[in-house]
């Protein structure tokens, strides 16, 4: 019912997944209402502010990135907004000297651990929740994703990939802390050892290893040596990044989020589409306390073209 943030500073070193380079994170307390706050410091010393929302998306492609009007962007931020939405960190400072946050494992788990570690203060100021009214849908290249009325935060997620170690897996449950902790925080990033050059070539994916994602060679076969952690790990990474992608709607929402081939782009495009339309939602204080459950027809599967080479 409350807003809540951190007890305690913790720090996290790391790599950026594309960049490549050192970076050090640092989650400080904040105020309520502060919301998820990213401070990047630059090269010359001065720190420029970035509210993680929406608005200040300039592009959704290979990762999830926040910037300002000058250029200014922190990169890959999905895995640690999913965590702090996930865990129920409503405010937080988020202090970093790099253009991307680092990529740790490749999942949410040193997040959510470290949180776990700091502790959690709620505070005197009720939390607000975004409420979904009306379906609201969007389609992309065969790709399709809908916000839809439901009593929790509900995500349902479908994936279909041209390459038989994927295939069509589905990943549908409500959001709840110790759920995101056991069922989708562990999930890594994943990509194609065919399209690792390609990457490289065009400044992506130098800082991809095998301690970071999950690689699957031009045979179909997974080639870290520990192998999943989770037999359809893939879904739930794109489950993950569809949480922490809507933690860019700077409240919480009750609805259920759903797409069928999606990803970051995707995600984005379903939750502007959503927060422009204000006859689809409602601001309210407290959730829902509806308990039947009103019943939707499933996504329908599109046809589509196999993915293109991307880190997922």
């Amino acid at each position: 019912m409350y807003q809540q943030t951190i007890a305690a500073p913790v720090t996290f070193n790391g790599v950026g997944v594309h960049s490549g380079s050192p970076v050090c994170l640092t989650l400080q307390p904040a105020s309520a209402d502060t919301g998820v706050l990213f401070r990047r410091r630059l090269d010359d010393g001065s720190v420029r502010e970035i509210a993680a929302l929406s608005a200040n998306t300039p592009r959704m492609d290979l990762s999830t990135v926040i910037g300002d009007p000058s250029g200014v962007h922190v990169a890959t931020i999905e895995h640690l907004m999913a965590a702090l939405y996930a865990m129920g960190i409503d405010n937080v400072v988020v202090g970093v000297d790099g253009a991307e946050t680092p990529i740790m494992d490749g999942c949410s788990a040193a997040f959510v651990s470290a949180i776990e570690e700091a502790g959690v203060v709620s505070q005197p100021v009720k939390r607000r929740y975004i409420r979904v009214l009306k379906t609201v849908s969007v389609e992309m290249n065969g790709a399709r994703a809908e916000y839809r009325p439901h009593h929790t935060t509900r995500f349902e997620i479908a994936i279909d990939f041209d390459c038989a170690t994927i295939g069509q897996q589905t990943y549908a449950a409500d959001l709840t802390a110790e759920r995101f902790k056991r069922d989708l925080s562990r999930a890594r990033t994943f990509g194609f050892m065919k399209d690792v050059e390609r990457l490289w070539a065009n400044g992506y994916a130098l800082g991809s290893s095998l301690a970071n994602s999950v690689v699957i060679d031009v045979d179909g076969a997974i080639v870290n040596p520990d192998g999943l952690r989770y037999e359809d790990e893939f879904v739930r990474h794109k489950a993950l990044d569809a949480v922490g992608d809507q933690a860019l709607a700077g409240s919480r929402i009750l609805g259920c989020y759903a797409s069928y081939r999606g990803g970051h782009r995707l995600n984005a495009m379903a939750l502007s589409a959503l927060l422009a339309d204000r006859t689809a939602y409602e601001v309210v204080e407290l959730p829902s306390r509806r308990v039947d459950p009103v019943r939707h027809a499933p996504l329908v599967a599109v046809a589509a073209p196999a993915y293109g080479p991307q880190m997922l």
